[in-house]
């Protein structure tokens, strides 16, 4: 169970570090964008910093994303009017947000749908290879618990062996005695039947 806790442990912090590290990249994309001046989407920094739409719209993201694209419409509403363009604000929705669009919508929609596609994926690779790891450390006994097993059994046999050769020894004792006393009875019934010869002569 040790092992196991270790390595669960190992493994929300490298999760953890992930984390941090992805949302590090998302809000320097979100500055490097601003500085240049690149319209600021959910998906276009999502594709931007390689990260999926969730974490652009997650808590402690979303709110500089928010920002950000603020920041730009007012930079555009500040800005004096060119040539052609109506004098005015361009559209702002009850929200403060910029307006959302169609297009920005279905580009929005269709990286979020490969992002749960690739997320499903990825949760059912780790599934698996969790339940093959439980699964073999489960089956396969502790190798300390794998030695003492061995020496038990080495044990055991090493005593099974010395009665053997013991049980061996006293069955020969036992047919040489049985041996010496059918002499001695063969003896025995021959010196008796002298005996009763001589008696009868």
């Amino acid at each position: 169970m040790t092992a196991i806790t270790d390595r669960t442990a190992a493994l929300k912090a490298a999760r953890a570090k992930e984390s941090s590290d992805k949302r590090r990249r998302v809000l320097q994309t979100m500055k490097a964008m601003e500085t240049t001046g690149q319209p600021i989407t959910a998906a276009a920094v999502a594709a931007a910093a390689g990260v999926s739409t969730w974490l652009v719209y997650a808590n402690g993201i979303r709110e500089h994303l928010d920002a950000a694209r603020t920041r730009q419409r007012q930079a555009v509403d500040d800005a004096p009017p060119t040539a052609g363009t109506p004098t005015g604000h361009q559209p702002v929705t009850p929200t403060g947000h910029q307006p959302v669009t169609p297009t920005g919508l279905r580009t929005d929609l269709a990286v979020a749908r490969h992002e749960i596609h690739r997320l499903r994926t990825d949760l059912d690779k780790l599934r698996s290879r969790l339940r093959l790891q439980l699964g073999a450390e489960i089956e396969q006994p502790d190798r300390a618990e794998l030695i003492a097993r061995v020496a038990a059994l080495e044990a055991a046999n090493r005593q099974f062996l010395a009665e053997r050769d013991a049980r061996a020894s006293e069955a020969d004792t036992a047919q040489r005695r049985a041996e010496q006393l059918e002499d001695d009875l063969t003896a025995a019934r021959e010196s008796l039947r002298r005996v009763i010869r001589d008696t009868n002569r």
